[in-house]
């Protein structure tokens, strides 16, 4: 039996292929993320190839990935056909340069952190917290310098 990217696949099969509830699959939708196409009976069914744009959302989340921002990646994408492997290199540049400024913006607040911890407030004049007669108070809560 060959599998071919528009085989239909029942939301069953593919609640149980990706993990991904039912009320989760038809949220996707909504957005415009995955299509359906429908039965005689009203029951949806998924073409193949939607497995790997669920697979895509599902890592895009545990990476923290807003599903706004799979939304405007996802535009450019076809619903109708499997994405080429030039659609994927596109998705994957633009997720790429996204986690790059993730990871420097993290290794940027490491340093912080590890220095106020490492600090002990033994230093009070090289303190990046230090905030005298509450200045910053006005400016709104939470620390403002790091």
């Amino acid at each position: 039996m060959s599998l071919e990217p528009d085989d239909l696949l029942a939301i069953g099969e593919v609640t149980r292929r990706t993990g991904v509830p039912a009320s989760a699959l038809h949220f996707y939708e909504q957005l415009g993320l995955i299509a359906s196409t429908r039965t005689a009976g009203n029951q949806r069914r998924y073409r193949r190839h939607m497995l790997r744009r669920i697979s895509l959302v599902v890592v895009a989340k545990r990476l923290g990935i807003p599903l706004s921002d799979v939304q405007e990646v996802f535009q450019g994408l076809p619903l109708d056909d499997p994405p080429s492997q030039r659609d994927w290199r596109r998705v994957a540049q633009v997720w790429r340069a996204e986690l790059e400024a993730r990871r420097t913006q993290l290794d940027r607040l490491q340093r912080e952190l590890t220095g106020c911890i490492g600090c002990g407030c033994l230093s009070l004049k090289a303190c990046r917290l230090l905030n005298p007669d509450d200045a910053l108070g006005g400016d709104g809560p939470g620390p403002r310098r790091i």
